[in-house]
């Protein structure tokens, strides 16, 4: 079947039009055209520095890293997980339960990033260790969430994770590793307990990169490793920090080799700014004001030139 030149001429403006399309073209790293969240639960940053926990230093060892990243001052799974991918703090998206939540399904007040990804032609994996995660699963392609009420083991979620990927090659992939915090919560912060519950977290890491090495990804996919809070004792929660200090870790194509981060003395990295660089990263548009900010300086080119913002300043 042959179509007048008029109607292909319309259906080639239309494909370059796209939502994809223009994010192809305007991503500030070409290569990168993926997108993989780690988020290790309950993960302190001093106890992954003592942890024996290579596929964590090898990824801040290739890429940008603070261990002085904040959480938001719930300093709980959910609310700060929902703040990590929506770029705004708990009183704006309006999660602050830190369980499954009111029947029938709550979500935020606002899209996730796995919504805006969609919006801009993506496709979206989630795999997960609580079943608290399905507020933010709306409009996933491809989730592996417990049942209500259910956890499952780290080892699970990993392979979960590394099956979707494998099947799927979801452009934007979310995965949630649980065991740090339940150790935490019923042995103790810095136990050798916990000690080897990172160990095993960081076994995981290393399981769902490997998927990503099967599948040709790892040269068109940004790792972002992060945690949605600390801990002392058996607890976290506000005004502690202990619990709001989380590592933020970015690995990938295009990212600045073994940068720390703190040696930018204005720069502070809050959760929020995961969403933010997120989207930065993948071009996808962000129609909405968010308290998140996309962390520039990660970036190889021009390094010198680029900028950040912070509250009433501009820097370097």
């Amino acid at each position: 079947m042959r179509f007048p030149k008029f109607i292909l001429a319309l259906l080639i403006h239309l494909l370059l039009i796209s939502p994809l399309a223009n994010a192809q073209a305007t991503r500030p790293v070409p290569e990168i055209k993926h997108a993989l969240i780690i988020s290790v639960d309950g993960l302190r940053p001093d106890m992954l520095l003592r942890a024996n926990t290579p596929n964590m230093h090898a990824l801040f060892a290739s890429g940008c890293f603070s261990f002085w990243a904040r959480t938001t001052e719930m300093s709980v799974t959910l609310p700060s997980h929902t703040s990590m991918l929506t770029g705004v703090v708990p009183d704006k998206h309006g999660i602050k339960f830190n369980d499954d939540g009111p029947e029938p399904q709550v979500y935020p007040n606002v899209p996730t990033l796995f919504q805006y990804a969609k919006k801009a032609g993506y496709t979206t994996g989630m795999s997960t260790t609580k079943s608290k995660f399905s507020a933010l699963a709306k409009d996933v392609d491809w989730a592996a969430i417990p049942p209500r009420g259910h956890t499952v083991e780290d080892a699970q979620s990993a392979s979960n994770a590394a099956q979707i990927i494998r099947e799927h090659h979801p452009d934007v992939m979310f995965v949630h590793l649980g065991g740090t915090d339940v150790v935490g919560h019923a042995i103790g912060w810095g136990t050798p307990q916990q000690i080897a519950a990172i160990e095993n977290a960081d076994a995981c890491i290393g399981q769902v990169i490997a998927a990503l090495k099967e599948k040709g990804l790892t040269d068109s996919t940004f790792i972002l490793l992060t945690a949605d809070h600390g801990g002392t004792g058996k607890w976290h929660g506000p005004d502690d920090p202990r619990a709001r200090h989380i590592p933020w870790i970015i690995s990938g194509p295009g990212i600045r080799k073994n940068l720390d981060l703190t040696t930018f003395r204005e720069l502070t990295i809050n959760t929020e700014d995961t969403f933010a660089t997120t989207c930065w990263l993948l071009a996808i548009p962000v129609d909405a004001e968010i308290d998140g900010k996309a962390i520039r300086l990660i970036t190889e080119k021009a390094p010198g030139q680029l900028i950040y913002q912070v509250p009433g300043k501009t820097g370097p």
